[in-house]
């Protein structure tokens, strides 16, 4: 599989790492990280390729580079309305405009809380275009004792929507 990662923002950097880090060995990365986040955090994965936010003509900004899915976790709202109104002015909402073009899976990670009445608008008209938008939510039925384990349930949950086999939190039997 060949996947796309934006992390755009500062706050949820390291969910977005996190979620690069725990990808299987599989899974071809490709990562694009805006420059607030890279002031918070540097990357130093060998197994991803890491693409300038801000080079428009990097390879995953074509539909023809066939990506068979993107993620933008963290995903700020300001990156979030600029899909949802089509706006392709970096490389993360470039990615995102290709994944909707191109039909393919695209997961959003909204990061910020609560959610204005303009966020849920902008996070329905996505949903209805078929985009995944699914928040980091905690979820307690998993029966987690750390935030490393609730980290792992909500990144396995994503690899779960994005059709990435894991076994990174407990399933129901």
């Amino acid at each position: 599989m060949k996947l796309v990662v934006a992390i755009t923002g500062a706050s949820g950097v390291n969910l977005g790492k996190r979620f690069i880090d725990l990808l299987p060995d599989s899974v071809e990365a490709h990562v694009v990280v805006s420059d607030n986040a890279l002031k918070v955090e540097h990357f130093e994965n060998r197994r991803i390729t890491l693409h300038d936010a801000e080079n428009i003509a990097a390879s995953v900004s074509s539909g023809s580079f066939r990506v068979d899915a993107t993620a933008v976790i963290p995903c700020s709202m300001n990156t979030l309305a600029k899909i949802a109104c089509g706006i392709a002015d970096n490389l993360p909402t470039r990615v995102a405009s290709v994944a909707l073009k191109e039909q393919k899976k695209l997961l959003l990670a909204p990061r910020e809380l609560p959610f204005s009445a303009i966020a849920l608008e902008n996070m329905h008209k996505l949903a209805s275009l078929g985009v995944i938008v699914a928040p980091p939510v905690m979820g307690y039925y998993a029966q987690t004792d750390s935030l490393e384990e609730m980290e792992r349930f909500i990144i396995g949950k994503w690899y779960d929507a994005l059709g990435i086999s894991n076994d990174l939190y407990e399933r129901w039997q």
